[in-house]
């Protein structure tokens, strides 16, 4: 839409306030709301102002003033604010040199796919993320100088099949049994339809929705995949959705790889290719039917992969799903079909367009315009210097002898060692300015001082099980 179409959009659908909404650095989405009459074609170049200083990881108090600037090709009616409410995403500028700023996670969206075209390599790169979730009854956690605790619960969980539920009608999944049977073991089919439906209204394509492999409410919706930038938006979109659906039935959605133990993590596997001139430039002849470019990129994520993980698993949390001998995809190495393979060449379908590769190891606490942009830097850096990925494995990684496991690199064993490889390997997301290496600085410092020291420092209550008595 243009401006102008953005206002007549608004009108028709009697939008009474505008919502503007950005990324914060670490992934959330922010808003403030203004009067539907502040709105005007000008707005669109002018922007609104707000306090930069108390976003995280963003601007110090002394240059505190930014500016949103709305992009009307983003324009839509929110589906739950009982008034009328247009929502724009905007792009995040200094209102004194009215230059883009950095560290909007948008803004370095927008540059790497400016960066693709720069190279010659591609006009589009397209991402499709399956993101799993799971859907909670109740969440209880504190952590405190003398305590800490969690506590999870689901009608679906199996640890309450002996609970009195007056009646207890059982159909709970046992662990790792969720993938994925009818109702009633399944308890959230229509919930799941109805997330489904109100992305598809958002005009957000969705491939399909099923029941996830973990007991208690685990879940998973497709996206159809969408250019680099277009997916960014709507993975924003998709959580907000799957939250706010799930709060009106009274029960709570939550994208954290691990919150359960002895049961499979949530993961983001994430199909990504490009594209020149309309056509599929990672579909040929070599092996599992793709193209030397596509080899070649393989070989950019496998040699970057425990570098990207400091964006694609941010999260302390990310590396209890990332355990070696568990059901994640930590071992760096790539094959068709196969789903213990950290990268892994979907072959449903023998068309061309459907030639993509698939990154197993991400998960959905990520930011997901710094993530795809990572990947893709990754994948560029394969194809420009014909990165070599090595043989593909075409056998169960987690049955190897331990004498041939030991000679496949693994991920990250946790947050701090990712970041360490992130200041090591950084290079290839430097090219086209695409992340600055301020972006870089910021997000180990906030990373490390926010989250890795905050969990190193505090007793874990299992250690109490374990060492209490010494």
């Amino acid at each position: 839409m243009t401006p102008k179409e953005v206002l007549e959009f608004a009108q028709k659908n009697g939008a009474k306030v505008v919502d503007l909404r950005f990324m914060d650095f670490p992934g959330v989405w922010q808003h403030f709301t203004v009067p539907m009459s502040e709105l005007e074609a000008s707005s669109f170049e002018d922007g609104f102002g707000f306090d930069g200083s108390s976003i995280r990881g963003w601007q110090p108090i002394h240059a505190s003033d930014m500016l949103v600037v709305p992009d009307a090709t983003t324009a839509k009616m929110d589906p739950f604010f009982e008034v009328p409410t247009l929502v724009l995403i905007g792009n995040i500028v200094d209102p004194i040199t009215r230059e883009s700023y950095t560290r909007d996670p948008r803004y370095i969206a927008q540059k790497a796919e400016a960066y693709l075209k720069s190279t010659g390599i591609g006009d589009v790169a397209f991402f499709g993320p399956e993101a799993e979730f799971f859907i909670f009854d109740d969440i209880r956690f504190a952590s405190e100088n003398n305590h800490a605790f969690y506590a999870i619960d689901s009608v679906e969980g199996i640890w309450n099949s002996g609970r009195e539920e007056c009646p207890n009608l059982g159909y709970k999944p046992r662990h790792k049994e969720g993938y994925f049977p009818v109702p009633p073991m399944d308890k959230f089919q229509d919930m799941r339809t109805e997330m489904l439906l109100t992305l598809e209204d958002l005009g957000i394509d969705v491939e399909c929705q099923h029941h996830e492999v973990a007991t208690a409410g685990q879940a998973e919706i497709d996206m159809r995949f969408k250019p680099l930038l277009e997916m960014g938006d709507q993975l924003v979109w998709f959580k907000y959705v799957l939250k706010n659906v799930a709060h009106k039935y009274d029960r709570t959605v939550t994208f954290m790889p691990k919150p359960l133990y002895n049961d499979n993590g949530t993961g983001m596997h994430t199909h990504g290719s490009i594209w020149k001139d309309g056509k599929p430039l990672f579909a040929g002849d070599k092996y599992a039917g793709v193209s030397q470019e596509a080899l070649y990129a393989i070989g950019g994520i496998l040699k970057h992969c425990r570098a990207l993980c400091a964006i694609t698993n941010p999260t302390t949390n990310s590396y209890k799903r990332l355990v070696p001998g568990f059901e994640a995809p930590v071992n760096l190495a790539y094959s068709s079909r196969n789903r213990s393979a950290a990268i892994r060449i979907p072959m449903y379908s023998a068309s061309p367009k459907a030639k993509r590769i698939e990154f197993r190891t991400p998960d959905p606490s990520c930011n997901g315009y710094l993530a795809f942009s990572a990947i893709l830097m990754a994948m560029l850096d394969g194809i420009e210097n014909k990165i070599d990925p090595g043989e593909p494995l075409d056998k169960d990684i987690y049955g190897l002898p331990p004498e041939e496991l030991a000679e496949i690199p693994s991920a990250p064993g946790s947050l701090e060692e990712a970041l360490a490889a992130l200041a090591e390997d950084n290079e290839f997301l430097l090219k086209g300015d695409v992340f600055t290496q301020d972006v870089i600085d910021m997000w180990i410092k906030y990373k490390t001082n926010n989250e890795v020291n905050a969990v190193k420092l505090r007793p874990h209550p299992h250690e109490f099980f374990l060492y209490f008595d010494i």
